[in-house]
């Protein structure tokens, strides 16, 4: 390849990048949030350096300030409260990052095959998805994660599995959140479906999946990103809120949900116990979203350097 046509191909991703880093909050997020997710990640390597045990429980120690061995203190049950927020990031940011992977791929293909195919199938998915929008998420949320799931025909492993609480937020979240994904990747099918190399691609004969993974696909990706980055902090809010009522992740597994919910009954008496867990939460959903303005910015074809 000659130097000329690199650099064709490499100007169109340094102009995003460029527009990026002028968006100084979505920069900062950005940073932020990875070095979030490596202090979650890096948990157990810091619990063999404090020489403590995150889920062991100590009466003895109980409220205990930060120290060298527990830099936030202990909760009410004497266990590390850094440790805890570590590994509780490690369970929020990983429903997040997963559902919204989840949403975004129903999303997409809903999107995709409604868009292309016009019609019919159009009408009836896009309804379908009006339905769903119609629905109010929250309480939605609720019932589906207040359902017993022996009583859905389940093996009892898959219901008695420590992570179950974790799984099934993910999937009640990914099969109601995909509609913003949807109409997005719709809008973006009809515009390319009337571009010239689409309709070049259709003159050739060239089937349908192939038009719709080669041509239309890779130039919907824009929309996608924004949308999935955006829908993060919602997730996350959402899976801690339902932690929060008892519904989501179930201890021992700790989310920053479900501390806040064991310090809701100590906020007088140890405030920091729901300070950190909140401030977390407030913190990653702002990231997120600053992330996701940025990334909008930076993709959008129409922006001007």
């Amino acid at each position: 390849m000659s130097a000329t046509a690199h650099a064709s191909l490499q100007s169109p991703i340094r102009r995003m990048w460029r527009r990026f880093l002028q968006h100084r909050l979505a920069l900062a997020s950005l940073i932020g949030l990875v070095l979030l997710c490596m202090l979650a990640i890096s948990a157990p390597l810091l619990e063999f350096l404090l020489g403590v045990d995150a889920n062991t429980a100590n009466l003895f120690a109980r409220f205990k300030g930060p120290s060298l061995q527990h830099p936030l203190g202990t909760d009410e049950l004497g266990r590390d409260l850094f440790l805890r927020l570590l590994y509780g990031g490690q369970v929020s940011l990983a429903v997040g990052l997963i559902a919204a992977l989840f949403s975004a791929i129903i999303g997409t293909a809903i999107g995709l095959v409604a868009g292309y195919q016009g019609g019919m199938v159009d009408r009836v998915l896009m309804r379908f998805n009006d339905a769903v929008i119609a629905l109010p998420l929250l309480p939605l949320l609720i019932v589906l994660a207040a359902v017993d799931l022996s009583k859905l025909g389940l093996p009892d492993s898959v219901v008695e599995s420590e992570n179950i609480s974790l799984y099934r937020i993910v999937v009640i979240i990914g099969l109601v959140g995909w509609n913003t994904v949807a109409r997005l990747v719709r809008a973006e099918t009809l515009a390319l479906r009337q571009r010239e190399f689409v309709r070049a691609a259709v003159a050739l004969g060239a089937p349908s999946r192939s038009i719709i993974l080669r041509h239309i696909l890779p130039n919907a990706v824009s929309p996608i990103i924004v949308a999935t980055t955006l829908s993060v902090g919602h997730i996350i809010l959402f899976e801690s809120i339902l932690s929060f009522l008892g519904l989501g992740i179930q201890p021992p597994t700790a989310s920053w949900g479900n501390m806040l919910t064991n310090a809701q009954e100590l906020i007088w008496s140890a405030p920091l116990l729901a300070v950190w867990p909140g401030f977390l939460i407030f913190i990653t959903v702002i990231a997120f979203n600053f992330l996701g303005d940025g990334l909008q910015d930076a993709l959008d074809p129409r922006a001007l350097d």
